[in-house]
């Protein structure tokens, strides 16, 4: 029988950028420079997916 790593993920902000795929919640009152760029390229890949499908 194979040993697992049996420890759950924390939910604090070191394991956040952990959560791939997962809804979390964005508070612009807390956001650091690393969130207002990753938001940058986030509205900036929408606009390019938006400009592809016409």
């Amino acid at each position: 029988m194979e040993k697992r790593n049996r420890k759950s993920p924390s939910h604090n902000k070191a394991n956040a950028s952990q959560a791939k795929g997962l809804d979390v919640e964005y508070s612009s009152e807390l956001a650091d420079q690393n969130d207002l760029e990753a938001q940058a390229r986030a509205q900036a890949a929408d606009r390019r997916q938006k400009k592809g499908r016409r």
